[in-house]
């Protein structure tokens, strides 16, 4: 007998509390410390509302593993109910993500995608391909490629803790090295369509222009509106001068000093 878990797929958010000084510490500058942490907080609630809006079109339950120990009761004000909490187990983000696999396929879920915190706009269209990609018959992982060599999601339906072994994290090799974790296993690779995370400065200015800027895209594919980090943005945009120049995609002054 089955919990009924066995037809939808498990989309967890991996997630560190939006504490000050802990997050996003390499946007601080041009963000203030605490400003750092609450636009994290942002990105956190955008993407479980994107999850929520991808599970209207595919069967799809939303979680956020967060981290660390004894902040549940942090993203539990953070969050909608309809997004579970899944504790930590082991600290590292190559240990968090072979347990947050096992955990939510252990649960009794048919798949389970694991997702960044770094990624507010991505389009909702690429969750429900991932989640039809885990749904269609023999086993594969799922990955959608960042920008930056990493990866925005990796799907799965075992749990393959090779995967996450022998992986050089937060370089430009994620990717690859995964893809070569996979071809050992003989496990076929899926291939969404490549995002961005947004981690420096740079992005940040990229991310601001996709959201308040007059090119915004529409149609299927289109970016997530991200309306928390939106209207975060567009408090930053409306404040003191300084904080609107590096920020803003459109000043002359944006990304003077980066070399």
């Amino acid at each position: 007998m089955t919990n009924g878990l066995d037809g939808f797929c498990a989309f967890a958010v991996m997630a560190k509390a939006p504490v000050v000084g802990q997050v996003k510490t390499r946007l601080a500058p041009p963000l203030l410390a605490a400003e750092a942490a609450e636009l994290s907080g942002c990105f956190i609630r955008d993407i479980a509302d994107n999850i929520i809006a991808a599970s209207r079109s595919a069967p799809i339950h939303g979680h956020v593993a967060y981290a660390p120990p004894g902040s549940e009761a942090l993203f539990r004000a953070l969050l909608p109910e309809a997004i579970r909490l899944l504790a930590p187990r082991r600290s590292g983000l190559g240990h968090s993500l072979a347990d947050a696999a096992r955990d939510l396929l252990a649960a009794g879920y048919g798949s389970v995608c694991l997702v960044n915190s770094d990624s507010p706009n991505l389009p909702t269209a690429f969750l429900i391909e991932a989640a039809m990609a885990l749904r269609a018959p023999g086993d594969r992982v799922v990955l959608g490629p960042a920008a930056d060599g990493g990866y925005y999601c990796i799907g799965l339906k075992q749990p393959h803790p090779r995967l996450f072994e022998e992986i050089t994290w937060s370089t430009a090799q994620v990717f690859s090295q995964t893809c070569d974790r996979a071809r050992e296993i003989g496990l076929a690779v899926a291939v969404l369509p490549p995002w961005y995370d947004v981690d420096d400065a740079a992005l940040l200015r990229r991310l601001a222009d996709a959201l308040l800027g007059d090119d915004r895209h529409d149609g299927a594919d289109a970016p997530y509106a991200a309306p928390h980090t939106a209207a975060f943005l567009r408090r930053l945009l409306d404040g003191d001068g300084s904080r609107r120049l590096a920020l803003d995609p459109a000043s002359p002054e944006a990304g003077r000093g980066e070399g």
